[in-house]
């Protein structure tokens, strides 16, 4: 019991940082783009190691299976989404932003 209690933990607290670390990158990225990176990436394993620590707090129940299903639909739908958003920023003419002093120059 010990055990899964300090993994759930663990994949609670990760799972936090992480989150964080995803509400930085939204902040700090310049454009739309770089920023989606940031939240497409972090959001689904943000998702993943809350929803796991969760189900190993609520061990072999109805409960369990319940976030099992949740952490499915969230593993299709958010890189999903994050692709039709970039997509759709792309089609509607958002341009990313670059660095002209890394390509010397030359865009």
């Amino acid at each position: 019991m010990l055990i899964i209690d300090i993994l759930s933990w663990l994949c609670l607290g990760a799972g936090g940082v992480i989150g964080v670390i995803g509400a930085i990158g939204i902040h700090r990225f310049p454009d739309f783009y770089t920023r989606q990176h940031a939240t497409g990436i972090t959001d689904t394993l943000c998702a993943m190691l809350i929803l796991s620590g969760l189900v190993l707090q609520a061990g072999l129940t109805l409960a369990a299976l319940k976030l099992a299903m949740i952490f499915l639909f969230l593993f299709i739908t958010s890189p999903t989404a994050s692709h039709v958003l970039a997509n759709a920023a792309m089609h509607g003419g958002l341009k990313p932003k670059l660095d002209v002093t890394a390509t010397g120059g030359k865009s």
